[in-house]
């Protein structure tokens, strides 16, 4: 939804890793406040599926911390999987974070995005825990934009990273210090270094 379609997440990751010599073809469905349940209904990506060959396809809905949310997201992240791999593709959850208001959610949403990705045997692109990481790298990084839920461009670039790493298996301390896509964001190098710090801690778990 709006936490991929926010600063062009899928034009970062293309960026990031053309700039590491590997380019990639990204493309993106999203609309404000879907779930994993309400595309499948929509139809849009469904088709999208079918009618292109993809390599990876990348799942994302909103934080699902809460106990219900939980077992929707992993129920749909399950049944979604099944259609992506009938599709020769291999599924993807994109882990997001919660809104700064619910802080104390992190862990909740992290292992509501784990155990659907457990279920579904995916992997995880772990956002959130690569926000966490940033944090405690350097606690006054401006993550979250405006609204205090959806990503400034420097949180998507961290997911950007992420995936880019996790998609490719290119190495975080590979990452370039910015990206031009739908933004254009230049990073100091010291805020590059923790970047890129954090997204390896984050995989590495």
């Amino acid at each position: 939804n709006s936490l991929t379609d926010d600063n062009d997440l899928a034009g970062m990751v293309r960026a990031v890793s053309e700039s590491a010599g590997a380019p990639l073809v990204t493309g993106s469905i999203t609309f404000d406040g879907y779930s994993l349940e309400d595309h499948w209904a929509e139809g849009s990506a469904r088709r999208a599926l079918a009618t292109r060959r993809w390599d990876v396809v990348v799942l994302q809905q909103g934080p699902s911390g809460l106990p219900e949310s939980r077992v929707n997201l992993r129920e749909w992240a399950v049944q979604w999987a099944a259609a992506i791999r009938e599709a020769g593709a291999e599924p993807v959850l994109y882990m997001p974070w919660p809104d700064a208001s619910r802080m104390s959610a992190f862990d909740s949403v992290s292992l509501s995005y784990r155990e659907a990705a457990a279920a579904a045997n995916a992997r995880v692109i772990p956002g959130g825990e690569a926000w966490q990481a940033a944090w405690r790298r350097d606690p006054a990084l401006a993550l979250y934009g405006s609204d205090a839920f959806h990503p400034s461009p420097l949180g998507s670039y961290v997911v950007a990273v992420a995936a880019w790493a996790r998609i490719t298996g290119g190495a975080p301390a590979a990452a370039p210090q910015g990206v031009r896509a739908g933004i254009t964001l230049r990073l100091d190098p010291a805020t590059a270094n923790v970047v890129r710090q954090a997204v390896a801690e984050a995989l590495a778990r």
